[in-house]
């Protein structure tokens, strides 16, 4: 996505240059036929007699062949004799007629400026004649308000006095984006026509508009506005054999009827396919013919809104049907569109603002520029040279004979079924009415379908994987079959049962290395390929379907005893819980002495005597109560508090001596990754993995000291006769080795973070975010979880030969001290 938005910013300049020169060069050529028109004309300006009460002269450029010139010029006619009615002020208007000749159009507006003495000049509609027609004007100092669909930036800087009457295109193309996006559409097909305004402001803008929706034109199809139905039709069979199939149609409207028949003939519009049309066809839908309508069933398009329930709109409606039937009785239907509405805005903008100039020493560009007019577009006015952009747009069907109203769309408020304010609005266009699709569907279709010669699907795997777990490629040569197993092989299968349509492919085997098969020309990799960022360059990665991360195996070793064994049954207490439990015995047994002496002949007698009874007294009562030796109930209390402290203290005594004497006391018998470099130690790896580079870049190993191995077995004996320090493996790799050795070897030291096992797909595949949305219903499912599982619970722990008798048993040695002690007090 960063490349491609990088890549647009890259052509926009160029293009913005190139354009240019281009112009540089078509106005060189123009002054020479401009300085032959002037020899050719009477020299100086003349004054018609009878003009002097008109209060301005207005010239218009437009193209009498086309519908956007026949209708421009009846609004255009229809608004001076509105202005005359309403202010009793007379203005003239001359209308010339180019043909969509951009040299025609120079030489129309040399005409009006010289012979017709104009202050103001409306059109051209496209930006090849208004390039022209504004450099005239600047020249002459004459406001040019031009009608192309769009205006380049630097133009407005090069002629001052060209503004632009047409609302820009680029807030259009962000309601196409949100159109794709409602859809879950990713990749689009522009269809334009070859013009450089169209190269350098529209697409440009349909580019970066797409990609803040993750979405990105996939390739464009430039069409010449005089292409021939056989250039038609091999363009349209090129793309019919291609995936795509989402289409946005920027044409004019004659080309795009003549498109839109061909694909009808071709097929192309019928089920799957998408097709969207933008402003300078759709705002002419309205005036097609049954038969053109057709062959366009199913297309959405979109449009500039202006309110038509406004009485003023109705009321110009209802004479614009009028005038236009009688000067092109030819024309079936006799609606205004978008067009004549803008024509019509312009013309009265302008004569108000000519009433001003009149009335003041401002100039007439200057009023033009601060005119603000509430016309048949809602209300008009100019910013920065260009009248304010359409923030509302209309999202239509063709459906039927004509075309179905579905709702409505603006930047602030998203889609909408209305207009009104208190509407509800959606990010969505699925709130809308239901779209009816090309083929007479009422589904939604996908971006893309198989080409019609494609063949299934050719899937790379690679035969090298370390762990056949995952996948494994087994060839029977007696059977000439090859059979494909592992969890990676289940899990795509799962995933493609999960699609929603069916997608064959193939298997073939690769006998290469990780890197070799990303680079190969596969539909797809399925195996233990991991997502590796210089791998990025070549193919793109689905979500990974495994735990990600790089770690340590090393082996166990038991953990040295620090302390004498003679001793440890004094481990399950500190020095300090000793000495407090010796002094409340000491305590408890004093308490009872004292309590009982009088009572009890055997507590009397000598110091020594009761010394050594009140030692006797404290330590058996660990173990007995004495209820029937003693005499006070105070006493009685003291012994039943204190032997529940006691048999509490014992229990937990007890347990955590049974832990420490059992329970085997194993550690890694490396400490982490700076032991082994400091120790030039010589560590392994999967052969054919990115983990050997990653140990030399990140991780600082000699290159020298790495080993490569293909099973686990050879990882275990490797370990075992000590030719590897440790072996390094990818997390999903270690889960199914520690299954097997689980009482021999260990992880140790941190997790490294590199990308986990993945699917590969070819750059800006079609597939890549179905296959996604397909996992993610898998592991949702938990289907995942249980083939993982399954695989790690076919691999049996090994037991280990070797016995830990150090720790399993018990010597003498252990209770010596104990021993001791009790052979002392005999003695």
């Amino acid at each position: 996505m960063q490349d491609t938005a990088t890549n647009t910013c890259i052509n926009r300049e160029v293009t913005a240059v190139l354009h240019q020169m281009a112009t540089t060069l078509t106005f060189t050529f123009l002054a020479l036929v401009l300085l032959l028109v002037e020899k050719a004309t009477v020299d100086g300006r003349t004054t018609t007699l009878g003009k002097e009460h008109v209060r301005g002269i207005i010239g218009a450029i437009t193209d009498y062949s086309s519908r956007i010139g026949k209708e421009q010029k009846v609004a255009m006619e229809m608004a001076i004799k509105d202005v005359f009615n309403k202010t009793n002020q007379r203005f003239d208007l001359h209308i010339k007629n180019t043909h969509s000749e951009p040299v025609q159009a120079a030489l129309a507006a040399w005409d009006l400026i010289r012979n017709q003495q104009v202050q103001a000049i409306l059109g051209p509609h496209t930006w090849e004649e208004a390039s022209l027609v504004a450099e005239i004007g600047n020249k002459a100092q004459i406001p040019v308000l031009s009608f192309a669909d769009t205006t380049p930036q630097w133009a407005t800087k090069k002629w001052p006095f060209l503004l632009q009457a047409s609302p820009n295109q680029n807030a259009q193309m962000k309601a196409i984006a949100a159109i794709i996006q409602s859809w879950e559409w990713h990749q689009v097909i522009v269809i334009y026509e070859d013009n450089d305004s169209l190269l350098s402001e529209v697409i440009p803008h349909l580019s970066d508009a797409l990609l803040e929706f993750g979405a990105e034109i996939s390739h464009t199809v430039a069409l010449s506005p005089y292409a021939s139905s056989s250039s038609l039709s091999i363009e349209l069979k090129r793309l019919k054999g291609e995936q795509h199939r989402v289409f946005v149609v920027h044409l004019s409207l004659t080309l795009a009827v003549r498109l839109f028949e061909r694909a009808k003939e071709m097929n192309m519009m019928e089920k799957d396919y998408v097709w969207i049309t933008t402003e300078p066809f759709t705002s002419f839908i309205h005036s097609l013919s049954a038969s053109s309508i057709s062959s366009m069933q199913g297309i959405i398009g979109v449009k500039s809104y202006f309110p038509q329930n406004h009485p003023y709109f109705q009321n110009f409606y209802t004479r614009f049907r009028k005038n236009f039937s009688m000067e092109n009785p030819a024309e079936d239907k006799n609606e205004p569109g978008i067009f004549a509405a803008q024509a019509f805005d312009a013309v009265q903008i302008v004569c108000l603002a000519m009433m001003r100039s009149s009335k003041g020493s401002q100039p007439l560009l200057d009023n033009i520029m601060l005119s603000e007019y509430n016309g048949l577009n809602g209300k008009v006015q100019f910013i920065d040279k260009k009248v304010t952009p359409a923030h509302i747009f209309q999202i239509i069907n063709v459906f039927g004979k004509s075309y179905k109203e579905l709702g409505f769309w603006s930047k602030r408020k998203g889609f909408s079924v209305t207009t009104d304010e208190r509407t509800t609005n959606n990010t969505s266009m699925r709130s809308l009415e239901k779209v009816y699709w090309p083929g007479g569907t009422w589904t939604a279709p996908r971006e893309w379908t198989l080409p019609t010669y494609a063949n299934p699907l050719r899937i790379g795997v690679p035969t090298k994987s370390s762990f056949k777990q995952f996948v494994s490629v087994v060839q029977d040569q007696s059977k000439n079959s090859t059979a494909y197993e592992g969890f990676a092989i289940d899990l795509f299968q799962a995933t493609v049962g999960s699609l929603p349509y069916y997608l064959p492919y193939n298997f073939t085997p690769f006998d290469g290395t990780y890197d070799e098969i990303v680079e190969q020309k596969f539909d797809a990799v399925v195996g233990d390929v991991a997502i590796v960022a210089k791998r990025f360059r070549h193919a793109a990665f689905t979500q990974p379907y495994t735990e990600s991360g790089l770690v340590m195996i090393v082996p166990v070793r038991i953990r040295p005893q620090t302390t004498n064994r003679g001793l440890l049954f004094m481990k399950p207490f500190t020095k300090a819980m000793w000495a407090l439990i010796g002094a409340i015995i000491v305590y408890n047994g004093f308490v009872v002495w004292l309590i009982e002496r009088n009572h009890n002949p055997e507590l009397k007698g000598s110091a020594s005597n009761q010394i050594g009874a009140l030692l006797c007294l404290a330590f058996t009562s660990l173990f007995s109560l004495h209820g029937g030796k003693l005499h006070s109930n105070l006493s009685r209390m003291a012994m039943v508090v204190w032997l529940f402290v006691a048999l509490v203290i014992m229990q937990i005594y007890t347990a955590n001596l049974t832990s420490i004497l059992t329970v085997q006391k194993l550690e890694a018998s490396v400490n982490g990754v700076e032991s082994l470099q400091y120790g030039n130690a010589v560590v392994g790896c999967c052969r054919g993995s990115f983990v050997a580079k990653y140990l030399v870049d990140v991780l600082r190993f000699h290159k020298g000291n790495i080993r490569t191995y293909n099973s686990p077995e050879e990882y275990a004996h490797a370990l075992r006769s000590k030719e590897i320090a440790a072996a390094f493996l990818e997390v999903p790799f270690a889960k199914l080795f520690l299954a097997k050795y689980c009482k021999e070897f260990i992880t140790a030291g941190p997790t490294y973070n590199v990308g986990g096992f993945s699917y590969v797909f070819p750059r800006g595949s079609l597939l890549l975010h179905d296959v996604n949305k397909a996992l993610l219903n898998v592991s949702e499912s938990g289907r995942l979880r249980e083939l993982e599982k399954s695989m790690v619970a076919s691999e049996k722990c090994v037991d280990y030969v070797e016995s830990i008798d150090e720790v399993s048993s018990l010597s003498p040695t252990t209770f010596s001290v104990l021993f001791m002690l009790t052979g002392a007090s005999y003695s």
